[in-house]
């Protein structure tokens, strides 16, 4: 290693200079401010769920009270639902915060964090499963063979390549939907039987013994999404957790399966 010439600095400004008492006393001033902000931060949280609780008595227990970006404004949360407040809980806000600098919409992203459900958590199953290719990319989709942007999202997902399809009957429109999840559920080839009839419109045959075919999936299908807030179908939960609602083209699912891939590694 050779050596190096020191290198020389210039001479110190008096302005510049600071004694080790003043550095000592800008930290506790430091530190003072940030336990006078909690402070603040906790009073508030107190005289929130204490007006609210006091003034409307038929309010949901509120789980979590927290200050949002916007200065004054207070997030009320009573599970997966958010409301908004002031910092004395005179007035509630039901709606949006959207931050309009950086675009982005903060109760949708608080949204997404609440409700995303952990892979391992589902229960398999009570799904079918549907392989292409390599079958190395995951995602489940809670869908009912009666909903029109389900059968438009799985014609979408019949152009994905390496991927994995659990596939949770989720009847929640009615009659008929209950009765064609039970013909897929009890097919021999329950995948096969359910592209035909969300892609081709092919109606499933009905069972031929019904009484020995075992549906009670679908009643845990049903529990499970009402456990976990799921209103509306499609509903794709990806590997790292995401919940996708909605039918998405493939121009968006692609690279949130890259992140969701990423995230797993």
């Amino acid at each position: 290693m050779p050596c190096l010439r020191p290198r020389a600095h210039p001479p110190l400004k008096h302005d510049t200079f600071m004694p080790p008492f003043a550095t000592a006393w800008r930290a506790a001033a430091l530190v003072t401010t940030l336990g006078l902000a909690m402070h603040a931060a906790w009073a508030n949280e107190a005289v929130i769920r204490k007006n609210l609780a006091e003034r409307l008595p038929n309010l949901p227990r509120i789980d979590e009270v927290r200050p949002t970006p916007m200065p004054g404004l207070f997030e009320v949360r009573l599970g997966t639902d958010i409301l908004y407040t002031d910092a004395k809980g005179d007035f509630l806000i039901q709606g949006m915060l959207i931050d309009t600098k950086a675009r982005v919409n903060l109760t949708e992203e608080r949204l997404d964090k609440l409700t995303a459900i952990a892979f391992d958590a589902l229960p398999l199953k009570d799904a079918f499963t549907t392989v292409r290719g390599n079958g190395q990319r995951k995602l489940a989709v809670f869908a009912d063979p009666n909903c029109g942007f389900c059968k438009r999202f799985e014609r979408d997902l019949a152009k994905l390549d390496n991927v994995t399809v659990y596939t949770f009957l989720y009847p929640v429109l009615g009659k008929d939907s209950e009765a064609k999840a039970r013909a897929i559920w009890c097919a021999a080839d329950r995948s096969k039987v359910w592209n035909d009839w969300m892609q081709r419109g092919v109606t499933p045959p009905e069972p031929k013994s019904s009484a020995s075919c075992d549906t009670s999936a679908l009643e845990r299908n049903l529990a499970f999404g009402q456990k976990y807030r799921i209103s509306g179908t499609p509903t794709t939960i990806l590997a790292n957790g995401q919940r996708i609602p909605g039918a998405i083209g493939l121009d968006r699912l692609e690279p949130l399966l890259a992140q969701a891939g990423a995230a797993g590694q």
